[in-house]
């Protein structure tokens, strides 16, 4: 039975086609709870992770029902992401948005009218038009979908008004189950959503935000461009994100990448749509191997080998940091969330905020930023403070991040912090980090002299320590709270009042020993290296899947992920039954691609056995 035949048939179990569309055998934690709900009729609230599935729990139901399903969706690339991987799938699926001419809108919604549609997926600014509830009004409607659910809510990171309207449709098609699906959502914004939807008695499934692939990693800013590009060369070959605070870091970054011979394009909001399109379109099909984005560049990424995220400046929540690592990984196989961090960077974000107006929305980011600032400080395991602010609660540290791998060691640094506080005394309390720590170490600069700072008796007194060493140190104290930084005179350094016990020798202080190797520290530089699979093969795979892709106009992991590609290098299929053994493997792609991959296979164990 092919695909397409058993979409429309409505007495397939979910069960059947999880099997036979999308060639899995097994339904992922909660997915199976969730489409049953769905399938009697109720409403859902549904918070898995990134990567964690689901879009199957409403891809399945609409292929059981025999009515439509309306998905809607924040981004046109996601939505055409999405249906491209339905069709590969045999699935009857279309998206209707801005960039589509005049024909084909009357061809989809002749389509829609016909019940030749399971899927159609839409902007929630369509969706609300007056032309087109009509149009819905005369249909057989199944289920009507809300993707990235989060953007409902005043209280989420990604608040979008127009998100907030959709609740009209609920009075529209009261007899329509709703079902609300987003990887980021705290209990105030979950009842935000449930609330602004007019859901009815929903079923609320809430599944564990942990994604145990994903190794955390946060490391100090000392001199990022060179930091980067060392992670990158470290990761050669592999796909990655990097996150970077503005436009103009985005295009600098990109620019130093480039001339380091690194496949890289910036992406940012700055750019036209169409330059942004081909920037994402060669990321999917992996013509280029790092984005360097702002936050623009997101929630239409469904590309599942991104192995690495990097963050050159900290984000200004949680959701917002788990949302954009949540990219990386999403195949289940290994992959790492790297965060560079500067306190600094807290003190600029913490500016921008203070100009804002008071009121609620000012105390929910400021809560946010804390509870930010708050895991990057962590002492602790980093995946235990990720899940505790999702209301998670884990007893075991994770042993897949920086702190449990390599766990911070502390010293007496009492001379070392005298010596710190004095030299920020002596130069008058009205210079930044750099500027004192150059006096500490004893340089010899035209400024340090011009300022008398060279005759200072803490003049060199810190020479037998490196400059990223004094920059870790500074940046605990500020930590510790024995130092502030004033953002209104160029992050100067100042003395509290917490400082004068130290000062005058009436207590002692621990800090962690910098660690000074963090230019490419990871958890592996090949992070596929622990599976058990045909490396030599698997590069062969990629190929032929890069070149099919490429042909047929699709991005490769629409024609097959590397997850399946690494199942196939490690099973060794060389019959049909055997293929459609391996996770990701259906009839449909069965049908079209099998042959090709079999023969490579074959001619593989022939020539190595």
């Amino acid at each position: 039975m092919t695909s397409t035949l058993l979409a429309q048939q409505s007495e397939a179990s979910p069960q059947t086609i999880l099997e036979d569309v999308f060639g899995y055998q097994h339904f992922r934690q909660g997915q199976l709870e969730v489409i049953e709900a769905s399938l009697s009729g109720q409403d859902s609230v549904v918070i898995m992770p990134t990567g964690g599935g689901k879009s199957l729990c409403y891809q399945i139901p609409a292929l059981v029902h025999t009515g439509l399903t309306l998905v809607i969706s924040p981004l046109i690339s996601l939505m055409k992401d999405q249906v491209d991987q339905l069709k590969a799938d045999g699935v009857a699926a279309e998206c209707v948005n801005s960039t589509m001419s005049r024909e084909a809108l009357i061809s989809v919604y002749n389509r829609m009218r016909s019940g030749d549609l399971k899927l159609v997926y839409v902007s929630p600014e369509r969706v609300l038009m007056h032309d087109f509830i009509e149009r819905l009004q005369n249909i057989n409607l199944s289920m009507i979908a809300v993707d990235e659910a989060h953007c409902i809510s005043q209280w989420g990171h990604d608040f979008r008004p127009e998100y907030a309207a959709i609740g009209q449709l609920k009075n529209y098609f009261p007899h329509v189950p709703f079902m609300a699906l987003t990887a980021t959502a705290d209990d105030a914004t979950r009842g935000d959503i449930i609330h602004r939807l007019n859901l009815v008695n929903p079923h609320d499934y809430l599944g564990s935000f942990d994604r145990p692939n994903i190794h955390y990693n946060l490391v100090e800013k000392h001199k990022p461009v060179s930091q980067v590009i060392r992670y990158v060369q470290t990761n050669k070959g592999q796909c990655g994100i990097i996150y970077c605070g503005s436009r103009k870091k985005v295009e600098m970054v990109t620019e130093k990448l480039c001339n380091n011979h690194i496949r890289a394009a910036g992406y940012h909001a700055g750019m036209d749509v169409d330059e942004r399109a081909y920037v994402q379109e060669a990321f999917q099909r992996d013509d280029i191997q790092i984005v360097v984005a702002t936050v623009a560049f997101g929630m239409g990424i469904n590309k599942p080998n991104v192995r690495f995220v990097v963050h050159f400046d900290i984000p200004r929540n949680i959701e917002s940091y788990y949302q954009e690592t949540g990219r990386a990984g999403r195949d289940g196989l290994p992959a790492e969330a790297m965060m560079l961090y500067d306190p600094a960077d807290i003190g600029w974000l913490r500016r921008m905020l203070d100009e804002k107006d008071e009121g609620p929305q000012k105390q929910v980011e400021s809560h946010k930023l804390n509870a930010m600032v708050a895991f990057a400080e962590a002492q602790t395991c980093r995946r235990q403070v990720l899940l505790n602010y999702f209301g998670e609660y884990r007893e075991k540290p994770c042993g897949n991040c920086d702190i449990c791998v390599d766990p911070p060691k502390r010293f007496d640094a009492t001379q070392e912090a005298q010596k710190a506080l004095s030299c920020v005394y002596r130069v008058n309390q009205g210079f930044g980090i750099g500027y004192v720590v150059e006096v500490l170490r004893g340089m010899q600069n035209i400024r340090v002299r011009e300022n008398g700072h060279d005759k200072l008796s803490t003049y060199g007194i810190g020479r037998d320590h490196s400059h990223d060493y004094w920059v870790s140190v500074f940046r605990q104290l500020i930590h510790k709270g024995l130092l502030s930084q004033n953002i209104t005179r160029n992050s100067t350094l100042q003395l509290t009042e917490e400082a004068r016990p130290l000062l005058r020798g009436e207590m002692k202080l621990e800090l962690a020993v910098p660690r000074l190797d963090t230019a490419a520290r990871s958890a592996k530089s090949d992070k596929l290296s622990s599976k058990n699979y045909d490396k030599k093969l698997f590069a062969k795979l990629r190929k032929l899947r890069k070149s099919i892709a490429d042909e047929d106009g699709l991005p490769p992991y629409v024609v097959f992920s590397d997850a399946t590609l690494i199942d196939m290098a490690e099973i060794l299929p060389t019959s049909y039954g055997e293929m459609l053994a391996v996770n990701g493997v259906g009839q449909r792609k069965l049908d079209k691609y099998a042959d090709a991959f079999l023969d490579l296979i074959q001619e593989h164990i022939t020539i190595h056995g």
